[in-house]
């Protein structure tokens, strides 16, 4: 992998087309921390500026994915995040932005998920495409066992990526879910071996990079965009966006590589 940046507690790395965002802070299970939120909203904004990168998989270091906010470090005191303190004030959206709660990458993104994914952890996990987890991984919104309220977005999120009734037990209970459980209700499509979901992601992340790029973000986009729509609306919004994929040159150079039995070359154009 190359190194790319980041900040104190979220490290940026390039494995081939893939930008690899990992939330550093393992003694704090990876809590969130000022330094994390603004590495993660830089993280986003390169992904999608750089026509390089394909995909985007998040994950955590030290064997946790997020066990959620850290009031003590997101109030910026003491050592860890005082010098963020400018970036949100001059954007006081950034940390929903980051959390993926006001921002949608255009590019797909992908979650490895090894250990607790709680709490906030789980509400940035609704804001990514396609999820893996090993198989002790743990997850739940405990929020309402604090006597807090999940603002990240789950209250709106979730009964849309699982069923109501699910949505509703793990959000009024505050109970945690095995990975086995998260994926039985829709939450994660894999689980894995222990240790092995950042290769299992990396795996699906290079299928998707072999893939036209203009179609995947137009793919992506359009499921998104039809969400809430009806059938009707959905389909007229449908061929807005594939027909100028239809007529990219990258179309056509998928169509001959085809013929001749060869990997495309896709230039985005």
């Amino acid at each position: 992998m190359e190194e790319r940046g980041g900040t104190e507690h979220l490290t940026v790395r390039r494995e081939g087309a893939t930008l690899v965002l990992t939330l550093n802070r393992p003694a704090a299970k990876n809590a969130l921390s000022l330094p994390m939120l603004v590495g993660l909203h830089d993280g986003w904004i390169e992904a999608d500026e750089d026509d390089s990168v394909r995909s985007v998989v998040l994950t955590g270091a030290g064997g946790a994915f997020c066990a959620g906010m850290d009031l003590k470090a997101l109030a910026g005191r003491g050592m860890d995040g005082e010098q963020y303190r400018d970036r949100m004030k001059a954007d006081p959206d950034l940390h929903w932005k980051a959390m993926l709660r006001h921002y949608r990458p255009r590019k797909p993104v992908i979650a490895a998920v090894e250990g607790a994914c709680v709490a906030g952890g789980t509400e940035i996990l609704q804001g990514t495409d396609i999820r893996v987890a090993g198989r002790s991984a743990t997850f739940g919104l405990f929020e309402v066992k604090r006597g807090l309220f999940p603002i990240g977005g789950s209250t709106v999120r979730l009964q849309r990526q699982i069923p109501r009734t699910h949505a509703l037990e793990m959000l009024l209970t505050g109970r945690p879910y095995s990975a086995e459980e998260a994926q039985g209700i829709g939450l994660i499509g894999h689980v894995v071996p222990d240790g092995t979901a950042l290769d299992k992601a990396l795996a699906v992340a290079e299928q998707i990079n072999a893939c036209g790029p203009l179609a995947v973000e137009a793919v992506k986009a359009s499921v998104y965009e039809t969400a809430e729509m009806t059938e009707t609306e959905g389909l007229a919004a449908e061929l807005k966006r594939g027909w100028p994929v239809f007529d990219s040159e990258d179309a056509k150079e998928g169509a001959r590589a085809f013929a001749e039995k060869r990997d495309p070359v896709y230039r985005r154009a």
